[in-house]
């Protein structure tokens, strides 16, 4: 008993001390924050400790959004020869390099019936749980959107989903045969693939929105010098929504931060939230329905 006593008070002394020391070798993960992986006794669950202005801040993994998990995936491959990642995660390549979509030019067609009808291929390499994540993504668009998500059986432009590396998507319909990655295990959350097939309809993120100086701060001395131009605004088509800080398409707080600090900070309020990982907002659903004219036929 004298020995299991005198154990524990070395191993809280070493807990102790691993808390108050200053930290010293850290690594920048996740999107540029610095942060640290500790295994925590008595059952707790992990969790990240992140560096903030020389301060420590307890960041569960369950607040990351969809763009924080995405970064971290990111971060870790080179984008293929020829293709280019923008904003962190949109597709660009040689053949099409603008991230805008003029004049609509980039959305998929309405059917007769009124329905966006999107054709995809879900490569076999996935297995039974991947593929409900993935179809659960689709499923909470087209749940609330005139959207449908259809297997492709000989339709000439469709959606080709494949465990490639990264979580990635083309802006819009590029036309035929169009790749959308969401690595497994990586990218197996349903607000992420969610998140690539927002890109695939056409739209970019919610803090490039044109109007977006009027919601938000870019806190443009955190950013990694290198990663600002993920930062720049886009000559949107906003229509005429409310810009939404809840959205799946938003940015986490601490985006590509170089030293752990706030790279996006809400107005007027700091501490609104922003971005998730649960799926499309309302208002996502809502702008889906706009952009596509949901409910009637032309």
């Amino acid at each position: 008993m004298h020995s299991a006593t005198i154990l524990f008070g070395i191993l809280f002394g070493l807990v102790v001390q691993a808390y108050t020391l200053p930290v010293k070798n850290s690594t920048a993960l996740d999107e540029g924050k610095v942060r640290l992986k500790r295994k925590y006794s008595g059952g707790l669950s992990e969790k990240h400790l992140s560096h903030l202005h020389g301060a420590y801040e307890i960041v569960d993994r369950d607040e990351m959004t969809a763009m924080d998990q995405i970064l971290e995936v990111n971060r870790k491959f080179r984008a293929p020869r020829g293709l280019t990642l923008r904003e962190g995660d949109i597709a660009t390549s040689h053949i099409r390099s603008a991230i805008t979509c003029p004049g609509n030019s980039c959305l998929w067609p309405k059917a007769i019936d009124g329905f966006v009808y999107i054709p995809f291929l879900l490569s076999p390499l996935y297995d039974d749980m991947d593929r409900i994540t993935i179809e659960t993504g689709m499923q909470d668009i087209s749940s609330a959107t005139c959207i449908k998500f259809i297997p492709r059986t000989h339709e000439a432009n469709f959606l080709d989903i494949q465990p490639r590396y990264g979580c990635w998507s083309f802006l819009g319909q590029t036309g035929g045969s169009q790749t959308l990655s969401l690595q497994t295990p990586g990218c197996m959350w349903s607000g992420v693939a969610a998140h690539e097939f927002m890109h695939a309809l056409g739209f970019v993120h919610e803090q490039s929105r044109s109007d977006r100086d009027h919601y938000v701060s870019i806190i443009w001395k955190n950013i990694i010098p290198d990663q600002m131009h993920n930062f720049r605004k886009q000559l949107t088509n906003n229509l005429n929504s409310p810009y939404d800080y809840s959205s799946v398409m938003h940015y986490g707080r601490y985006a590509f931060s170089e030293d752990g600090g706030p790279t996006i900070i809400p107005k007027p309020d700091p501490y609104i939230p922003i971005g998730q990982r649960d799926g499309p907002s309302m208002l996502d659903l809502h702008k889906i329905n706009v952009l596509y004219s949901c409910g009637s036929t032309e």
